[in-house]
């Protein structure tokens, strides 16, 4: 008997009910069929639960060979309390009579088939055990009118009698599980799984969450998970609404993640701001910043990338109409065998699935053209709960019952080849469908594509069977098709177009008019913010679109308004490369990816542990803080410069000061090296730059350079750039002739809107980068003298910047203690990480970074892997300035303290 009610419990689910119906409460009873003699009724009876629901009421027997019964209420033309004759042996004060003219019979011999309808009037006695008629029949009563109204009414009504109940029931404390335990927090809200809206009572405790349901459905009465094994707690939207929060938990939980709603998106913050304040709480999300760098650099795949977009873009496992989307990157499923090399067979990225045929985007074209506003290309989506079960039906068969009111879909419109999926989506008016993650999951290993549970899809018209979904020639098995599939993923076309996807999916071309400009424009309802149901006062117009909201698909949350940075492409290892980084990549970086890491670490400068410091050099003759700093390129100089205004040269052979030079009685704020490794560039709190000499020990030049201090300078290959506090940057020319006073010539003059407090030039002199004292980073073109782009990064002061070697991103740091890094091409942040104190001063090699903190301490960041690798004590004060050679072999800082430090490697 234990087994069969194992059986019965597992039997019943929130699925076999309508999407978003709500389940009550049961009661035991048995269930006795009408219109037959008792005698015969007593035969035919059984024993099981009936289950009371918003629209419908379902009897479950305890013996899972016979079908549970459904009956909608609209369907039922009585149910009351049953008045049976005086002789019956059934007690008629605990019967419930119901009267139907339609029956459900679903899991008929505990089978996932199609559910069987039974249009004829019928009558049903059910004898409760433990409660009496009249207790059960008020609820069912009010349930039954309200399935009278039209479908907006019946919403309301049920909304309200959910609401009533639920706000008079409260958390059941005696299931906590530590009595020391401290209540934070009682709220109500839904547990989310797909087509399933499970209410209950949520409680957040000093420990641990609970999540208690208002029914029975659930496997268990009180779900409970510790806050220590708690991982990521991410926002997510609902419906179109921001009121859901999904929670991801450590291996060891008993539940890995749990997806929440709120009905209110106060609610909703109110629990996030709690529970991520809670010290328990250790939480290990990685920014999307971050995230975008290790995709650049090969530490992440694009599967996982895309899985992590989709995520951030509130695409969750747990929500049908908001399920993870990914690309069609084939398009030859007719050839013998692939090529992966060869770009013919790979869709074209840059394009959306309807404008991949250009005859069918022309026809489209022409009835948009003709459209009133809101005007539309694409009149179905690229996901929707219908799309992603027409892929995972044989997966899921349940989740496709549930949708399709117990029905599959006609044998003939199943997910019956991937060839001829590829086709339909590519030629038909009405289909634009993407794919699902489960098509690149190597761990699932294509189990999807099969019929594995032997399940009864119909017959096709061409008298076929509906069975395992057919493959393109060139696959052998569901699991080889998935393989290819996924190395497709991460070959290097996907690789270096994968980002112009991005940008039509998550990105800059997903809405207006750059969504025009790429044909990617969806029926308006499918977009975030294009309603706001709140504020629908009239509840027909409501109802009918939050059902058009289910149905229509959702565009993911934009995550970028720019264009997506590309991929680097692998390219053959040049050098050969020390142990160490062999064994991260073995150990961090999956196959699709490690050439990609290589290439990275053999392009690198730094090609030495940077963490292996030995001080080498230690020297405190400066009177106030040292403001710059640099170091010859035979790596036998260094040459530092102070607020006491001056110039001084140390021998790191020696390891002495050579030369003190008073440059001018005010400090002195920066200082580069010309190419001759003698000639020194020096800014000036007085507005000037100065060009010194120390072979000669003669001045060669004096400029009036600004109208307020300069705060930086950069020279490379006779160009020199100059900052200043009075909001303007600018370039010079060098020039020295024989005979003649070496001088610079202004090229131009670049205006900002606050003090530049720090710059860098880009070694081919192309591009200059400064940095305000207002949190702006701009990006100069050195060919033309204009603003490339302009975007605030920081809050406070921006003391740092500097170019990759390769140029592609730019280092900053600042007072908000914060290190970023930014592609330049698209002005997108690819990584963000804080230190919790002001970074003064920074260099780097593109992989390995080095900021001086104000606590004296050198900050040394892995950017390959997004983390912080050490923090080495240097001064005693704030590091106020830090230069690296080439290869890094000497690493030379200043500090506040007065120090001049140097360490060999």
């Amino acid at each position: 008997m234990a087994y069969q009610d194992t059986i019965s419990k597992e039997r019943f689910s929130l699925l076999l009910l309508e999407p978003g119906e709500i389940y009550f409460e049961d009661y035991s009873c048995h269930c006795y069929p009408g219109k037959t003699t008792e005698s015969e009724a007593f035969r035919r009876a059984h024993k099981g639960r009936l289950k009371v629901c918003s629209k419908s009421i379902l009897f479950d027997p305890k013996d899972a060979c016979h079908p549970i019964l459904k009956f909608p209420l609209r369907d039922c033309q009585k149910i009351e309390q049953w008045q049976g004759s005086l002789l019956s042996k059934i007690d008629k004060g605990n019967v419930v009579y119901v009267e139907c003219d339609q029956v459900i019979e679903m899991l008929d011999g505990n089978f996932i088939a199609p559910y069987t309808f039974k249009r004829e009037k019928n009558t049903f006695l059910f004898a409760l055990q433990y409660v009496t008629a009249n207790a059960c029949l008020a609820q069912i009563s009010q349930l039954k009118r309200a399935s009278m109204l039209p479908s907006a009414e019946q919403a309301s009504m049920i909304g309200a009698i959910v609401s009533c109940r639920q706000s008079s029931i409260k958390f059941d404390t005696s299931w906590l599980e530590d009595l020391h335990e401290t209540i934070l927090l009682e709220t109500m809200g839904s547990k989310i799984t797909p087509l399933v809206v499970n209410p209950g009572r949520i409680l957040l405790t000093t420990s641990r969450l609970y999540f208690q349901p208002y029914n029975n459905a659930e496997p268990w009465p009180v779900l409970k998970i510790k806050l220590t094994e708690i991982k990521r707690v991410i926002k997510r939207r609902f419906l179109l609404k921001h009121v859901g929060l999904e929670l991801y938990c450590s291996k060891q939980s008993s539940i890995q993640h749990l997806f929440l709603s709120f009905k209110t998106q106060s609610e909703r913050e109110s629990l996030y701001a709690k529970l991520v304040q809670e010290p328990a709480v250790k939480l290990d999300d990685s920014g999307q910043e971050n995230m975008t760098l290790l995709w650049q650099n090969g530490i992440i795949s694009n599967y996982e990338y895309l899985l992590y977009l989709n995520s951030l873009a509130d695409r969750s496992f747990n929500d049908l109409t908001q399920y993870p989307v990914f690309p069609w990157v084939l398009s030859d499923y007719l050839s013998n065998s692939l090529d992966l090399d060869d770009v013919s067979i790979y869709r074209d990225l840059t394009k959306p699935v309807g404008a991949l045929n250009k005859e069918r985007l022309n026809r489209l074209k022409d009835r948009y053209n003709e459209m009133a506003d809101p005007k539309f290309l694409y009149g179905s989506h690229y996901s929707t709960p219908g799309f992603v079960l027409y892929y995972l039906v044989r997966q899921m068969p349940q989740y496709m019952l549930c949708l399709q009111n117990g029905r599959f879909d006609h044998p003939d419109r199943m997910f019956n080849s991937v060839p001829d999926t590829w086709r339909n989506i590519t030629t038909n008016t009405s289909d634009f469908k993407e794919l699902v993650p489960q098509f690149y999951d190597l761990e699932k290993g294509g189990s999807f594509l099969l019929n594995s549970k032997n399940l009864d899809f119909g017959m096709r018209m061409d008298g076929s069977k509906v069975g395992d979904v057919e493959l393109p020639v060139w696959a052998k098995d569901p699991g080889h098709f998935v393989s290819v599939l996924h190395d497709a993923l991460e070959s290097d076309y996907v690789s270096s177009n994968l980002n112009h996807w991005i940008d039509l999916i998550f990105g800059f071309k997903q809405r207006g008019q750059e969504a025009i400009k790429a044909d990617n424009v969806f029926y308006h309802l499918t977009y975030e913010g294009a309603v706001d149901l709140d504020s629908i006062v009239d509840m027909n117009e409501r109802y009918s679109l939050e059902v058009q909201i289910m149905e229509f698909g959702q565009i993911p949350k934009q995550l970028f308004t720019k264009p997506h940075p590309q991929r680097r492409i692998p390219s053959p290892l040049s050098t050969h490369l020390p142990d160490d980084v062999q064994n991260l990549i073995a150990t961090k970086s999956r196959s699709a990816s490690e050439s990609s890491m290589k290439s990275e670490m053999s392009s690198k400068r730094w090609n030495t542990d940077i963490t292996k410091l030995s001080l080498c050099f230690d020297c405190k003759v400066h009177k106030e803080i040292i403001t710059d700093i640099c170091v010859t390129k035979d790596k036998k100089y260094i040459f530092s410069v102070s607020k006491d205004g001056l110039l001084k040269m140390f021998s790191l052979e020696e390891k002495r000061q050579l030369r003190s030079i008073n440059v001018y009685n005010m400090g002195l704020s920066s200082c580069s090296l010309m190419e001759d490794d003698r000639t020194v560039i020096v800014g000036s709190w007085d507005n000037y730059i100065y060009l010194y000499n120390v072979e000669y020990g003669k001045l060669l030049n004096t400029t009036m350079a600004h109208d307020d201090s300069v705060t930086a300078l950069g020279f490379s290959n006779g160009l020199l750039a100059t900052a200043s506090l009075d909001s303007t940057a600018k370039v010079w020319q060098y020039e020295s002739a024989e005979g003649m006073r070496p001088t610079f010539y202004l090229n131009a003059e670049l205006d900002h809107d606050a003090g530049v407090y720090c710059l860098s030039l880009h070694e081919k002199n192309s591009l200059l980068v400064t940095g305000s004292t207002c949190g702006g980073v701009y990006i100069w073109n050195l060919t033309s003298y204009t603003l490339s782009w302009q975007q605030q990064y920081h809050i406070g002061t921006v003391y740092a910047v500097q170019f990759s070697p390769d140029g592609q991103k730019v280092a900053t740091c600042g007072s908000d203690g914060t290190l970023k890094v930014i592609d330049i091409q698209t002005a997108t942040l690819l990584f963000s990480t804080e230190s919790k104190e002001d970074l003064r001063c920074l260099c780097w090699d593109g992989c390995i970074a080095v900021a001086g903190s104000v606590s004296g301490h050198l900050m040394v960041w892995d950017l390959l892997k997004g983390e912080l690798l050490e923090k080495l004590p240097a001064h005693s004060d704030a590091v106020t300035c830090i230069y690296a050679t080439e290869d890094a072999t000497v690493l030379a800082t200043g500090g506040k303290d007065l120090r001049v430090l140097a360490w060999r490697l």
